[in-house]
């Protein structure tokens, strides 16, 4: 497995993924490694053929063709590599093309939706106030929520309605903060943090009201599920449909896309397309709904 902990090594140290994109890399070369290991091969030395039978083997076991296409493109990076280095003289999957995904639009909340979440949270109280200030950043910035309880008192600018964050990469960027969400972050900051942490000390902006530790991800997902369950909409709603809707209500309100892409982080223009796709969607439910021969 030589091949491959260098390879996990150079994504870490030498490309600096996140700790996520080099764990997804590593489940899916672990999963070619116990495969060779079965045929008593090196994953490192496997041909075109190995290749194939490896792929329609995984693709047998059920899994999906979206979870395929990120498979061949783990081996295509690993296997180009292993040329880059010298272990190889050519890469078996030079011309490997993956099985074609079929893309679902991102799930939406409507403007409705987004104001009766917002208000949920009981702001009379220290923990309310953090979640109420961090559901506020979150759809004025549309930041993941890795990057959101990532945020450290001094990345946030209120004075000039600024945040900067470290993105996919640890690519750095500035993302606007409106004048709501600004406003709730000032009184979480004067009211809801020394009162959640009470003598401690964290760096992190968002912190538990239980030993003062920094809010997690898990914890950020479940107080949205407590909040959205009344509201009848638990079921589709995740950090990341507030970051599409996000993007999506800047769009149908006349936003720039290039400049959504910019305040998402995105690396390339097309992954921000996808909420065109979802204006357009909109727009013909819309038609259907009120054109008297639709």
């Amino acid at each position: 497995m030589r091949g491959i902990n260098q390879f996990l090594v150079h994504l870490d140290v030498e490309r600096r993924l996140s700790s996520h994109t080099v764990a997804a890399y590593a489940h899916d070369l672990a999963m070619l490694g116990e495969w060779a290991a079965g045929r008593q091969r090196d994953p490192m030395h496997l041909d075109r053929a190995e290749v194939d039978q490896f792929l329609r083997d995984i693709m047998g076991g059920g899994r999906s063709p979206r979870s395929v296409a990120r498979l061949v493109s783990c081996l295509r990076s690993y296997y180009r590599f292993l040329v880059r280095r010298g272990h190889r003289d050519a890469s078996p999957m030079d011309d490997v093309r993956p099985p074609r995904a079929i893309r679902s639009l991102p799930r939406v909340l409507s403007m409705g939706e987004v104001e009766a979440l917002l208000a949920a949270p009981d702001v009379s109280t220290p923990r309310g106030l953090r979640d109420r200030a961090m559901i506020e950043l979150l759809y004025a910035t549309g930041l993941r929520v890795s990057e959101l309880v990532a945020v450290h008192p001094s990345d946030i600018n209120l004075a000039e309605g600024l945040l900067t964050t470290l993105g996919k990469g640890r690519k750095e960027r500035l993302v606007p903060v409106g004048d709501e969400a600004a406003r709730w972050l000032s009184a979480y900051a004067e009211r809801g943090r020394p009162a959640l942490l009470g003598p401690r000390s964290s760096p992190r902006l968002f912190v538990n009201a239980r030993g003062g530790t920094a809010m997690t991800r898990v914890g950020f997902w479940k107080a949205l599920k407590t909040y959205a369950r009344p509201l009848g909409f638990a079921g589709r709603l995740s950090p990341h449909v507030l970051r599409h809707s996000f993007a999506t209500h800047l769009l149908e309100h006349g936003a720039d896309l290039r400049a959504i892409q910019m305040m998402l982080g995105h690396a390339d223009l097309s992954t921000t397309q996808i909420y065109t796709h979802v204006q357009d969607a909109r727009l013909r439910t819309l038609y259907d709904r009120s054109h008297p021969r639709p």
